[in-house]
């Protein structure tokens, strides 16, 4: 018997529902405007290999999260690519001490290190203008964060069939509506990749932009057509 690809679409919320959508199997997004998902997007337009997301050190969520896993893989993935790990953390912003970020990473540290992979900077999460901080081309990002990199670091450990970001916010490429149809795109084309669903996940639900970027985002998933019949 032929197994049917059911096309779902849904939205959650925060590192729970995350973790749900990924026991579903579904291709799960992250959106987390300010800054993790943006800081993603602006990374990924300056030729950044892959982007991922992970908890911070002693972050208490109510689901099972493991930043050493998630460095542990960006580390495998740099030395396949013979490529180094860029690390945006907390305090997001310019001029605090970067041994607070530090503090917040060490079990990521502790994954690449165990991989063999080069941790080259670590960097504040602020957004877009991370570009200006370090070069991105042919690297692998890891977000660090308490809302949008738990809810990533979550999904993954889960078992989502694969974990991206998304964002509405304008980035150094793109403006106006553009990045939700970025992010909707990229949704439907790895879910037409696993033949999976696809779920929308406002990293925080505390945060009414991360929720109406879920709703925005879904929408234009649904303007292109993701649930209509083949």
């Amino acid at each position: 018997m032929v197994k049917l690809w059911v096309k779902t679409l849904n939205i959650s919320f925060n590192t729970s529902g995350a973790a749900a959508a990924a026991r579903q199997g579904n291709v799960v997004m992250i959106v987390d405007v300010i800054d993790m998902s943006t800081t993603a997007e602006a990374a990924l337009e300056a030729g950044a290999l892959t982007v991922l997301g992970a908890s911070p050190d002693h972050h208490i969520v109510p689901v099972t999260v493991n930043p050493e896993k998630i460095g542990y893989f960006a580390g495998k993935k740099a030395v396949k690519y013979n490529s180094g790990v860029i690390v945006a953390a907390e305090p997001r912003l310019l001029g605090q001490d970067d041994q607070e970020r530090i503090n917040q990473i060490q079990k990521v540290m502790k994954g690449i290190e165990r991989a063999g992979g080069e941790l080259i900077k670590v960097i504040p999460n602020i957004g877009r203008e991370v570009v200006e901080l370090v070069d991105f081309k042919e690297r692998i990002l890891i977000v660090v964060s308490p809302a949008g990199g738990a809810a990533f670091d979550a999904a993954y450990n889960y078992g989502a069939s694969e974990v991206i970001t998304g964002t509405v916010a304008r980035t150094n490429n793109l403006k106006g509506q553009m990045t939700a149809r970025v992010a909707a795109e990229r949704a439907i084309e790895r879910a037409v990749k696993h033949k999976r669903g696809i779920s929308v996940v406002a990293a925080s639900s505390n945060s009414m932009e991360d929720i109406q970027a879920a709703h925005f985002i879904s929408q234009e998933i649904l303007n292109r057509g993701f649930l209509e019949l083949d």
